[in-house]
């Protein structure tokens, strides 16, 4: 198997039209490395997986940068007691997989996040008319506005389905901002 491996052109990316959707890439080495491989033609499926996954970890760590509540507190060390930050585990981050490719990204996040609750969610594309529609939906009834939801989906390609699961969650309470 060979990895075909292309310079970047010197020239100023294009302009994307208003109706596309605006994608943030954070600029980490390793999400450029662990992208590539996803996006290679050439990667086996299991290495797939394990690609996503670790770009999983890193997406939600960029995610969750200022969304994760704190606590202070104090606690003994061996050299004595040390002010310390703690995630606060009364107010979980709600984690919303599309199912089924967002359950890799469930995954990782239930294993950075030292608590999470998650509510499932699935849709269907209809393939000529493009508009995705639930056959699954674990939402609860109301989101509080101060609720911090993070939605988990790594089959981004129109952004159709993400916008409905968004539209979704913000009837049922959730800020957008």
């Amino acid at each position: 198997r060979h990895v075909a491996i292309r310079a970047a052109t010197s020239e100023p990316p294009k302009a994307a039209p208003i109706t596309q959707m605006l994608v943030f890439v954070p600029p980490h080495p390793l999400v450029k490395h662990w992208l590539a491989v996803c996006r290679n033609s050439m990667t086996p499926s299991g290495m797939f997986r394990g690609a996503m996954a670790e770009l999983g970890r890193i997406l939600i760590y960029e995610a969750v940068r200022d969304l994760l509540p704190t606590l202070e507190g104090q606690i003994d060390t061996p050299m004595g007691t040390a002010d310390v930050e703690f995630v606060d585990p009364t107010r979980p981050i709600k984690v919303v997989p599309v199912l089924r490719a967002g359950l890799v990204l469930l995954e990782e996040a239930n294993q950075v996040l030292p608590v999470s609750a998650t509510y499932h969610v699935g849709y269907v594309r209809d393939e000529e008319t493009l508009e995705a529609t639930p056959y699954l939906n674990k939402l609860p009834a109301k989101f509080d506005a101060d609720d911090r939801i993070v939605i988990t989906d790594v089959m981004l390609a129109t952004g159709g389905t993400i916008m409905k699961v968004m539209e979704e969650i913000v009837s049922r309470g959730a800020n957008p901002e």
